[in-house]
């Protein structure tokens, strides 16, 4: 009788695959609202000009916070990359 393998190795890798879809979609939904966000509040004080001393505070703080959810989405895209051809190489061999 063959001993069965506790760990499989394919099926830890898929998981982790999964799981970083589904973060990369939270934050990608997280990070797209920003953007309306930002122009809502210049349009609401009349102000676009981040240069200006009288642009909202907000304003100035949201473009920084969708700045750091697009690079973790860009962080965890690459991790995902280096799954998938870690993958690959476990096919190979």
């Amino acid at each position: 009788m063959k001993p069965k393998n506790h760990f499989d190795a394919h099926q830890a890798r898929q998981r982790n695959v999964v799981l970083i879809w589904r973060m990369i979609g939270d934050l990608d939904r997280r990070a797209r609202p920003l953007d309306c966000d930002i122009a809502t509040e210049e349009e609401r004080v009349g102000i676009s000009n981040r240069s200006d001393a009288a642009y909202p505070v907000l304003a100035r703080t949201l473009p920084a916070r969708r700045d750091n959810l697009k690079d973790t989405i860009a962080a965890l895209e690459r991790r995902l990359s280096r799954l998938n051809q870690a993958e690959l190489v476990a096919e190979v061999a």
